[in-house]
């Protein structure tokens, strides 16, 4: 067993993530420090193999981590693992978006996965400071997409299947529609997080001047106020449960302006849900959903990686931020320390109701 820390960087297993966790440029200075880094061949990823090969970074093939990386190595990615009756079980530690620790759909068998096989899960969401702030974030990407998307299909300009882009084409996109006059409001609850300021920036750059909650709006929603909008812009993660935001009710009442939800957060499987107004996610292929239809439409984009839109702007932001800390893996710094904290809590909560 080598005593450097051992990296290895998946092929993502869904079709549609393009970003990479992990850079080249970056991947080159974990290897300056001594860290050891492999990557495995991926057709969709946005940044070629070869600049992980110049950068000193070992190559392995797609998909080979559970068969080929050390038993001390952290298997490093995004999105979800494959899963279903055969998946097999988790040795390894895995640090990626496990989504599996406020009962969203899937997530007890995941941990069970990790408690069969001894490994376990550092989830990206949960790396905080000392203060409880997250380390690494996609969110302002993820804000800016969801809320360039509402305004394409307000506009009638979006077209599906959506396709990864670069943020200089989708602006000359928003600013191609923008025009003096237009009278569209937009809301954007969350507006001084991440994803927040993502979203109020994308709609700046459309011409719209948006209405901005927070922490003060949302302790008591203005329901009146929030309908009385054309576009609302959902971008609000919270780790315990709170009342909804939007409800079916609000979809039904006789002065609703509000025609298009974009839910950048997506915790739709989870209690922790403010917009329990639906139960899927929409896709790539179709973006789009109608909440309610007929002479007073509502529809909804909730499309659960964004970001990977804009592949290259986002993994470049969130590799200059993660890469610091993957430093810290060999000697176990807070960060790690508190994210295993929390996946132990996690599956002890999950395996109490047995042992009563």
């Amino acid at each position: 067993m080598s005593d450097r820390t051992h990296l290895w960087m998946r092929h993502e297993a869904r079709s549609t993530e393009r970003r990479a966790p992990l850079t080249p440029a970056d991947a080159a200075r974990l290897v300056e420090a001594g860290v050891r880094v492999t990557v495995e061949e991926s057709a969709q990823r946005a940044f070629p193999l070869a600049e992980y090969a110049a950068a000193g970074c070992a190559t392995a093939p797609t998909a080979s981590w559970h068969e080929q990386a050390p038993d001390e190595a952290y298997v490093l990615g995004l999105k979800e693992l494959p899963s279903g009756p055969d998946a097999p079980a988790l040795r390894h530690r895995h640090i990626y978006f496990g989504h599996a620790y406020k009962g969203q759909a899937g997530a007890a068998e995941l941990l069970a996965r990790f408690t069969a096989g001894g490994g376990a899960l550092l989830d990206m969401e949960y790396l905080t400071d000392e203060s409880g702030r997250r380390v690494a974030a996609f969110g302002y990407w993820a804000g800016y997409v969801g809320a360039a998307l509402a305004v394409l299909h307000h506009r009638g300009t979006l077209t599906a299947p959506l396709v990864p882009t670069d943020r200089d084409s989708l602006d000359a996109l928003l600013a191609a529609g923008a025009h003096e006059g237009d009278r569209t409001t937009a809301l954007v609850i969350g507006a001084l997080g991440r994803s927040g300021r993502g979203a109020c920036d994308a709609l700046v750059r459309a011409g719209l001047e948006p209405t901005r909650w927070d922490v003060a709006e949302t302790r008591d929603i203005d329901r009146a106020a929030l309908l009385a909008h054309d576009l609302m812009v959902n971008t609000v993660l919270t780790t315990t449960p709170v009342p909804p935001f939007l409800t079916k009710a609000d979809l039904d009442d006789p002065a609703r302006r509000l025609s298009l939800v974009s839910d950048v957060t997506c915790d739709v499987t989870s209690e922790c849900n403010v917009l329990p107004v639906y139960d899927e996610t929409t896709t790539w292929s179709e973006p789009v959903r109608a909440l309610r239809e007929g002479p007073r439409p509502l529809d909804l984009i909730a499309i659960d990686n964004l970001p990977s839109l804009l592949p290259v702007e986002a993994g470049t932001a969130f590799s200059a931020e993660l890469a610091p800390h993957l430093t810290g893996l060999a000697a176990w710094d807070g960060v790690w320390e508190r994210a295993l904290h929390t996946f132990r809590q996690a599956v002890e909560a999950q395996e109490a109701p047995l042992v009563r």
